[in-house]
Parts: C-alpha cells; structure tokens; sequence
C-alpha cells in the first residue's frame, strides 16, 4: 500500500454512532520499502487482540483482507496487540466517546 502522506485507518465508520461508542480501529502493515513515502503492505492473515488496562485479554478479531480491524470498547486505556506469522507488535490507546482511535500497527 502506496500513500500520499496520510495514514491508512480502519474500516469506513458510515453508520456508527459514535456518541454512544467508543471505538478503537486501525490497519496492521508490513513495512515496506524506504522511499520518503509512507509504505506498507496489509497483513491479511492474522488476528487483533484487545487487552484491558492490566494485560488481561478481552477480545480478539481476525484482519480484513486490507488489514483492518475495529473493536467497540469501553471508555478508557487499552492496549492492541498484532499477532501475524512471524510477527507481532503492539499498541497503545485511549477510547472514549465521541471519537474512533485510528491505530496503525507497523510489523
């Protein structure tokens, strides 16, 4: 994935209220070449895990076919863990209502 100098975000949000929910998204990359360019291939096969605030696993989501993947969570510190074939990295973020955090985790 070439871009412009934007970042690539998670699945399109039409249709979500996000006055009553918070949301943590994003895309998982694989880096790519360095060319001054934001690079980035989506990681395809692998899963998404969110983690409450202490570690503890709360759910898990499998990626899209561009690397996406959106949790609905509650108000607060999470932490969002990649796990792909040979690799694995994390984030963090800070949900609340009224905005969707937009991650993107490079492998």
């Amino acid at each position: 994935m070439r871009t412009c100098g934007a970042t690539p975000g998670g699945p399109d949000l039409a249709g979500i209220d996000l006055s009553r929910q918070a949301v943590i998204q994003g895309v998982v990359l694989r880096e790519g070449s360095s060319d001054s360019v934001p690079n980035g291939i989506p990681v395809q096969t692998g899963y998404v895990r969110l983690l409450d605030s202490d570690g503890e696993f709360v759910a898990e989501v499998p990626l899209n076919e561009l690397g996406q993947f959106r949790f609905f969570a509650a108000p607060g510190h999470w932490t969002v863990r990649a796990l792909v074939p040979g690799a694995s990295a994390e984030a963090s973020a800070q949900a609340a209502y009224g905005h969707a955090v937009e991650l993107t985790i490079s492998l």
